[in-house]
């Protein structure tokens, strides 16, 4: 019963759960990209580059990649790509037919891919392990750096982290932890956009700001009313996370432990602040905004950072719910 909380806790695939016990002897670890990153918008963009680039280098010898996960992990198509792409001849076995072979071939291609990246084997983030066990994640670190080196105006998605699940087996039972990883850097030209429709609504008179705010606090507050909640005040209600956190659930279909966020916060720097990060975190794995947003500025109540938050989600829901009904219009 504590492995099906804590399965359902971090979210893993069903096809996880089962076998994890019986695979993982004690002191033994794994890790998983949790089920919100395979889904983000931006992690399923970086590996259809990442496929156009190696299919359309590799074209002249009518190799076609359709999945990183099953198509680069026998050495066979790195082979191919790293010899394309460093004019290097590798002297390894054209066809590997076996596993034994193919992993030996494996480690002859990464140990050549390291010393033309200058990354000793220790400090990489692949290995031929990994690699050759179909972890995505590392595939995607190797892939990754290899474009950086070799095609370096390829256009990665910017900024593409994943929460990663680091589960291990003790003699008390699984003990887990969630990190996070950077695949690609941060543009902050990109994160940091110069005017969005909120710092023009701003410049307009204030009844049309107010208009704005009007028109979200009635969306809000039907969508709470199943719990009881109401909000009064867009300017200071949300700035503590509760009721986001909850509006979120109610919208998204969230199921929140109350372990992971606090329900009565008593310290706005330090708990309305986890509050509103944990927020912001699962609406950018939603996908439902792109503008940066400042977790200190909701906490401080900036108006115009709440609103950009709130207007994400009514802008996705308000029509949906209410199709038959008035149509809210978006901030001009």
């Amino acid at each position: 019963m504590e492995s099906e909380f804590l399965y359902d806790l971090l979210q893993l695939p069903k096809e996880v759960a089962q076998p994890m016990e019986e695979e993982l002897p004690r002191g033994g670890k794994k890790k998983y990209l949790s089920p919100n990153s395979k889904r983000n918008p931006k992690f399923e963009e970086l590996q259809k580059v990442l496929m156009e680039w190696i299919n359309a280098t590799l074209l002249p010898e009518h190799i076609v990649v359709r999945s990183l996960e099953e198509d680069i992990f026998d050495g066979l198509i790195l082979h191919h790509l790293f010899q394309k792409l460093s004019s290097l001849k590798l002297e390894v076995e054209e066809i590997s037919l076996t596993s034994a072979s193919q992993k030996r071939k494996l480690g002859v291609v990464l140990e050549a891919v390291n010393q033309s990246l200058q990354v000793e084997e220790q400090q990489a983030k692949w290995s031929v392990e990994t690699i050759f066990n179909k972890d995505l994640l590392a595939t995607l670190h190797l892939l990754v750096a290899l474009a950086k080196r070799f095609q370096p105006d390829l256009p990665l998605p910017d900024n593409v982290r994943v929460e990663v699940i680091h589960i291990e087996s003790t003699k008390t039972g699984l003990k887990s932890d969630k990190q996070v990883e950077q695949l690609t850097e941060c543009n902050s030209h990109k994160d940091q956009p110069s005017q969005d429709a909120f710092d023009e609504l701003f410049k307009l008179a204030p009844e049309k700001v107010h208009a704005v705010k009007e028109a979200i606090v009635s969306f809000v507050n039907q969508k709470l009313e199943r719990l009881g909640l109401s909000v009064q005040s867009l300017d200071t209600q949300f700035a503590d996370g509760v009721i986001l956190l909850l509006l979120i659930g109610q919208l998204e279909g969230f199921f929140l432990h109350l372990k992971e966020f606090y329900l009565t916060p008593s310290s706005p720097t330090e708990m309305g602040l986890h509050n509103v990060t944990l927020a912001l975190e699962l609406l950018k794995d939603e996908g439902l905004f792109s503008y940066p947003i400042n977790p200190e500025d909701i906490v401080n109540k900036d108006v115009k950072s709440t609103l950009r938050i709130l207007y994400s989600l009514f802008r996705k829901h308000s029509l949906r719910a209410e199709g038959d009904g008035a149509r809210h219009g978006t901030p001009n």
